[in-house]
Parts: C-alpha cells; sequence; structure tokens
C-alpha cells in the first residue's frame, strides 16, 4: 500500500505538472491562433467586398444601364436615384460613404458604400459561411487542446513511471530489510542513477547507525537484566532455604514470604520491562488453560484480597482453553489484577470469559473520562491511590497489540471498571 502512495504521488504530480504545463502552452498557441484567424477572418471579408465594389464600379463605367447582380451572400447595388433607394431593403437605406457593420436578424452584415458622381455603389456581404468556419475552427482548436492535454497527461504518467521505478524498487528492497540487516541486504545498486543511489547511499549509512544503536541497547539490557536477575535468585533462593528451616516463629515466616512475594513481583517487573524495551516475544504459543493461569494470578495476590475482605469471583469453565503464550497472558492478567485489587477498597473483583473474551470487573474508584485517552500512557497514573510506576497498563498494551488481542476498557468513576481482552 505504502508503495502504491508513493509511486501515485510521484507520477501524478509528474503527469499534472506535464499536463498543467501543456494547458498554458498549447492554450497560449491556441488563443493566439484563434485571434490571428478571427482578424485573418475579417481581412479576408473586408478584402472580398472592396474587391466586389471595384468590379461594380467598373462594371457600371464600362455599361452604365446594367442591372447588378443579386446573390444569397454577396449582394451589390447601384443606386442612381431615390426610386433606386426605394427598392433596396431598408436596413441599407440612407447609409453614408463608408464601411458599415450591419446586425439584422441574427446575420452579421458587412456593407460597403461608395459614392461616385452622384451615383451610390452598395456592396453587402452576409458573412454566415466566415462564422460557421470560424465556429468549426474554434471547436478544433478547443478539440486539439484537450487532445494534448491528455496525451500529456498519459506520457507524462508513463514516463514517471520509468523515473520512479527505480525508487519503488528500492522500497521493496527497505520493506525486506531488519533493523540493522546491513550485511544481509546492500541498498546500493551499480545500475541506479545518481539521485537514487545518494538515497540508496543514506538509507545503508542510516542503517549502519540503527545496528550500532541495537547492539549498544542489546548489550545494555542483556548487562542489566544479569545484574538484576542475580540477586532476585539469590533472594528467592535464600528465602526457600529459610521456610525450610523448623520451629521458625510465625512472623518471621509471614516476613519471609512477603520478602519472597516481593522479589517474585520484582522479576515479573523485570521481563515485563525488557519486553518494553525489546519488543520481543515472551515465548513459545502453546495450549493454556485459562481458569488455571487466573487461578495462579489470583493466589500471588490472594493475601491483599483478603486484607481489603473484597470478594473475588472467578466465572471461567476449567475446559476453557486458549492457543497462546502463556507467560503473555500471565503478564497481562497480572497487571489487570493487581490495578484492581490496588484500586478497590471494597466490593468484588470479577473474573469472567465467554466467546475468547476475558473481562475483568472491580467496584472500585473507577477512572475519569478525561484519563481514558492516556491510559495506556507509559508512567501515566490517574490516580494518587496504591503504588506502582505506571507502566502496567502500557505492558498490557504492548503485549495485546504484539499479539493482535483486542483490549477494551469501561469505567465509571465511583462504580468500578471493567478490562477485556478479546483473543484473536
Amino acid at each position: 500500500m505504502q508503495k502504491l502512495k508513493i509511486e501515485r504521488g510521484i507520477r501524478l504530480r509528474v503527469a499534472i505538472a506535464l499536463a498543467t504545463f501543456c494547458i498554458f502552452i498549447v492554450g497560449a498557441l491556441s488563443i493566439i491562433l484563434y485571434v490571428a484567424s478571427d482578424n485573418i477572418e475579417e481581412d479576408h471579408i473586408e478584402q472580398v467586398v472592396r474587391m466586389e465594389m471595384d468590379h461594380l464600379v467598373h462594371r457600371y463605367r464600362k455599361h452604365s444601364d446594367f442591372i447588378s447582380q443579386i446573390g444569397s451572400h454577396l449582394k451589390s447595388y447601384v443606386i442612381r436615384n431615390m426610386d433606386d433607394e426605394l427598392q433596396i431593403p431598408a436596413y441599407y437605406r440612407g447609409l453614408s460613404s463608408g464601411y458599415h457593420r450591419i446586425y439584422y436578424d441574427f446575420v452579421d452584415i458587412h456593407v460597403l458604400v461608395r459614392t461616385i458622381d452622384d451615383v451610390k455603389f452598395l456592396v453587402s456581404y452576409r458573412i454566415t459561411l466566415h462564422k460557421q468556419r470560424l465556429s468549426e475552427l474554434r471547436l478544433l482548436i478547443v478539440l486539439s487542446w484537450t487532445l494534448v492535454v491528455a496525451i500529456a497527461f498519459v506520457v507524462g504518467y508513463l514516463l514517471a513511471g520509468l523515473l520512479v521505478k527505480q525508487v519503488t524498487d528500492l522500497a521493496e528492497r527497505v520493506k525486506l530489510l531488519a533493523p540493522g540487516d546491513v550485511e544481509g541486504m546492500l541498498l546500493v545498486q551499480p545500475d541506479m542513477d545518481e539521485e537514487v543511489a545518494q538515497l540508496a547511499h543514506a538509507l545503508d549509512d542510516y542503517q549502519n547507525r540503527i545496528k550500532r544503536m541495537l547492539q549498544r541497547e542489546q548489550e545494555f539490557t542483556a548487562n542489566i537484566s544479569h545484574e538484576l536477575r542475580t540477586p532476585i535468585t539469590t533472594i528467592l533462593t535464600s528465602c526457600e532455604l529459610l521456610v525450610a528451616y523448623p520451629n521458625l516463629p510465625d512472623r518471621v515466616r509471614i516476613r519471609i514470604n512477603m520478602i519472597e512475594a516481593a522479589a517474585t513481583r520484582m522479576g515479573e517487573q523485570l521481563q515485563s520491562l525488557l519486553f518494553l524495551a525489546r519488543e520481543q516475544s515472551l515465548g513459545a504459543l502453546e495450549p493454556v488453560a485459562v481458569a488455571e493461569c487466573v487461578n495462579n494470578v489470583a493466589e500471588s495476590l490472594q493475601m491483599e484480597i483478603q486484607r481489603k475482605n473484597l470478594a473475588f469471583e472467578m466465572m471461567v469453565d476449567t475446559d476453557e482453553m486458549l492457543v497462546l503464550n502463556r507467560q503473555a497472558l500471565h503478564t497481562a492478567l497480572t497487571n489487570l489484577l493487581r490495578n484492581a485489587v490496588q484500586y478497590t477498597e471494597n466490593g468484588f473483583i470479577r473474573v469472567e470469559f465467554n466467546n475468547k473474551c476475558l473481562s475483568i470487573t472491580d467496584s472500585g474508584i473507577g477512572i475519569e473520562s478525561a484519563y481514558l485517552p492516556l491510559l495506556y500512557e507509559r508512567y501515566f497514573r490517574g490516580s494518587t491511590q496504591g503504588e506502582g510506576l505506571g507502566i502496567g497498563l502500557a505492558i498490557v498494551k504492548r503485549i495485546c497489540a504484539h499479539y493482535d488481542w483486542a483490549i477494551v476498557v469501561e469505567s465509571q468513576t465511583g462504580k468500578g471498571t471493567k478490562f477485556q481482552i478479546v483473543f484473536t
């Protein structure tokens, strides 16, 4: 789709530019031709009338008693007295010597009057045929102009296709590149035009910079992951060893369990942060029992649920299965259920699953409508209640986008919130 947008954009612009150029150039030539032909036609008409006048005068001088000929378009009259004046059409009477233009009955008539020795000579010419030829010429000019513009547009579009072919080919090769894949495919080709080759060189250089940046980021996240996982593993191992000691006071055992839960949560947050940073998959796809995954997450939050005396309602059949990434579902559920517990002081938390739709509903403080567009922004927190960095919902949104799951939220302030994940 992007290729079509680029190609059509450049090709259309070139074709339109060429067509516009032809519109102005050919249009100017057409106007010049029209004006020139109009003037030439007027001169030709006047020449015909004057030649007919000279011929009329010459015949009268040779034979003064001749009768002038009257045709359908060209007419000539010899007026010797008032009776002859009354014999001619009314719209010719009383015209003085000179050249005249008369419009009668929607017809343009050119009239030349000359007086010699008290004899008036009159030649009239109906220019209907000239008007018809001029109209045909105008139509021919307009049709020729339209045809030239259309041809220019088509030719421009075809020529532009040749011009942008290297650009579209370059775009296709760029689409096949992975981030930092410099050795895999060089964009510069020996048969490229100079301008396209400059663009390809710039993209290759950009790929090199991306590769170096990714290497630095991967080294950094790997180091951080190692440095953080090591103490977390040590804490969890120590907790397991301490819990194994007999005769531990209940108070100490509770503290150890709290340390273990905090370390486990820190490990989950670390995994989520690495997912956000690297946008990498959390694992392979496998059949997952939805009820089992919900129970595992709820068990880690059981102490907080009991402390607030919340009713935890799970309406998920034990035989409901989904083929997905277990860690992705676990991470999304952990963040959503933790938020539900954190922002609910009394009432219930309900988990439902039906038709590939997992719903988490609570009776908590709700979310103001003004905050809903910002809900999935990193580090955004719609309330000062509870703890957290404000990245939980951002992680959930990123996981859903990564696996093509849809996430929907409905909330009313003071009445609770409902999150829905629709699995594809």
